[in-house]
């Protein structure tokens, strides 16, 4: 269960109390009756100190409590305020509260790809710039410098715009990016800065030396194999800290803190794709001995506080992640003791502050407010119009046409590179709902209107798959409903995400027409796949217009990673949407609008075509 750790006041007033305990147990030490014993000596008490490391994840490039997809302040159900600009205030805060001196700020990555921000510098204005063109400084860099933050761990975004943007933004932050389990493909020795040593000032007292260790997520090999491929290799989480943990522990390292880009469950979306876990902070707190705390990142929720015991050492380990955006700050809190002149933990604790209790830091705004314009504009730029609404809200159990769009500009953009040979084989088209908000409106369409609706850098393959793989395919994305037996009413509140199959794991196709009997178990629910008309046979060759997210791994579908490529492009998904819709000058649903697939239990449609 969380560990519930005191808020500051309750910090000050138990420092008070245990002041006033030491000082009736010396007055206590010096009676008369005791001085009398001349070999005996009053204990003296040990030398105590406290600091905190704050802690952020997945920032995302949100700077400021705006949604450029909307063109307004961000909002969400839970009332939740996003980008560091808030962050930047609650930092402020905790060190005032308690010294400057005292704490320390971390990141666990993630930071360079999530908004049009960031794709604005990564592709419009990008901070690698062309030769003999200024390049400008990342707004992150900007921010996180003037936050000052210690370090940061590599997130898997990081990679998406390739290693030239990803070396450039880290000579732009005045921090290390870390990451020990990022390696040199050839070497196989770091590429990253494994790990940073910090200290903290005890006047009179040896410093605390801090040792911050950073370990990203092995499955940038997969999700990112068109931009390290052959440049860079990724271990384990469990085997990295294994081998730097001690190596900080022997360079005198008080406290040993990680910060992970990596959940806390012990589960993989890639399957057996890769022999490393995803999600491994809590196997790296179990079974490596020697850390304090982990910062936690990655999985975009709130855990507060957990704790693991060590399997060796049956020490608790703290852990903590502070839910994505800058929507929280964790807060680490550690008091030590010096024993023989070397400083012990004796107490650590976590929890996560709230961003929506605090504005926006003026300074932050003073520095960025010009970037987060240019982007404003940008994405409020018109690329053509719309006949009518193209909602996303029913995507994930209708097919609508605003889904028919991505697969109409995927299998176009596929065929018009496809070889003689294959072009004569026949293409079909694979994408999942990222947003059941989106929404490109009737009459005038912006960038962000589309953006909206593709909201990752993903680029596109065509890869082959065999009619039996593709049934595979198909069935694995079907594990996305829950059950509902025949005659039983569904409900589209408890229909999706089982298995913990989230909306931009489930894959829709077009090309085939097939039906989803979700009255049926997981594996045999694909029903009457045809291919114009026929239904498709086992051997039959399609080529499969499908992003490169899920070309090389992602979420674990069968078949696809390792299937013959017929086609790759390094031109994001979204920027050949918004290409369509220029060259086009009208999104008409008429030109690319089927309906090839619908859900059914025992055969009987669960949503009639009205």
């Amino acid at each position: 269960m969380p560990v519930n750790p005191m808020n500051r006041r309750e910090f000050v007033k138990k420092s008070a109390v245990t002041g006033a305990a030491v000082t009736v147990a010396g007055a206590v030490a010096a009676t008369p009756a005791q001085a009398q014993t001349a070999d005996h000596k009053p204990e003296k008490a040990p030398r105590t100190w406290s600091f905190s490391i704050l802690g952020t994840t997945d920032l995302h490039s949100h700077i400021f409590d705006w949604d450029y997809y909307t063109d307004a302040t961000y909002k969400d159900k839970a009332g939740n305020s996003v980008g560091v600009a808030r962050v930047a205030t609650l930092i402020k805060q905790q060190r005032a509260a308690k010294g400057e001196n005292h704490v320390l700020l971390v990141d666990a990555g993630d930071i360079i790809q999530g908004t049009s921000l960031a794709y604005y510098y990564a592709r419009v204005d990008p901070i690698v710039a062309a030769k003999g063109k200024r390049a400008p400084v990342h707004p992150m860099a900007v921010a996180m410098n003037h936050m000052r933050y210690d370090a940061a761990a590599l997130g898997n975004h990081e990679f998406n715009y390739g290693i030239e943007t990803l070396r450039k933004f880290e000579k732009q932050c005045h921090f290390p990016l870390l990451g020990a389990n990022a390696l040199d493909a050839k070497t196989l020795r770091p590429a990253f800065q494994p790990y940073t040593v910090k200290r903290i000032c005890v006047p009179g007292a040896p410093d605390i030396k801090v040792g911050i260790l950073g370990l990203t997520n092995p499955g940038i090999a997969l999700w990112d194999k068109d931009n390290v491929s052959g440049k860079m290799a990724f271990t384990g989480l469990v085997e990295q800290a294994k081998k730097y943990v001690p190596r900080m522990r022997a360079l005198g390292c008080d406290v040993v803190f990680l910060t992970d880009h990596s959940g806390l469950d012990g589960s993989s979306s890639y399957g057996s794709e890769l022999p490393y876990v995803e999600n491994a902070s809590n196997l790296v707190a179990q079974q490596v001995p020697g850390i304090d705390a982990i910062l936690v990142g990655h999985t975009h929720v709130e855990v507060s506080s957990y704790t693991v015991k060590n399997e060796e050492t049956g020490k608790d380990v703290v852990l903590s992640e502070p839910y994505c955006w800058g929507m929280r700050l964790t807060v680490f809190d550690f008091e030590l003791e010096l024993h023989h002149g070397q400083w012990k933990v004796t107490s650590t604790k976590a929890q996560t502050l709230n961003s929506n209790t605090v504005e926006e830091d003026p300074e932050i705004t003073r520095l960025l407010k010009a970037d987060h314009d240019l982007v404003v504009k940008y994405v409020n730029t018109p690329v053509g119009t719309c006949t009518v609404d193209l909602s996303a809200a029913e995507a994930c159990w209708k097919d609508v046409p605003v889904m028919d769009f991505i697969h109409q500009v995927q299998m176009a953009t596929v065929a018009s590179g496809l070889s003689t040979a294959d072009a004569a084989l026949p293409l079909i088209s694979v994408a999942a709902p990222f947003s059941r908000t989106a929404d490109i409106p009737a009459g005038h369409v912006t960038i962000r209107d589309v953006a909206g609706l593709y909201i990752y850098d993903n680029t596109l393959y065509g890869k082959k798959l065999t009619g039996a793989q593709l049934k595979d395919y198909l069935e694995y994305a079907a594990k996305y409903y829950h059950q509902f037996a025949s005659g039983t009413k569904v409900d589209t509140a408890t229909l999706t995400n089982a298995n913990n199959f989230w909306d931009y794991m489930y894959d829709t196709a077009a090309g085939v027409e097939y039906d989803i009997d979700i009255a049926q178990a997981e594996g045999s629910r694909i029903k009457n796949l045809t291919y114009k008309g026929v239904a498709v046979a086992d051997d039959q060759v399609f080529v499969v217009a499908v992003n490169n997210y899920r070309a090389n791994g992602g979420s674990g579908y069968p078949h696809i990673a390792a299937a013959d490529i017929a086609y790759s492009s390094t031109n994001e998904i979204r920027q050949l949407m918004i290409d369509y819709v220029t060259a086009k000058g009208t999104l008409d649903p008429a030109d690319f609008a089927v309906t090839n697939w619908k859900l059914t239990q025992d055969g009987t449609p669960v949503f009639p075509a009205s």
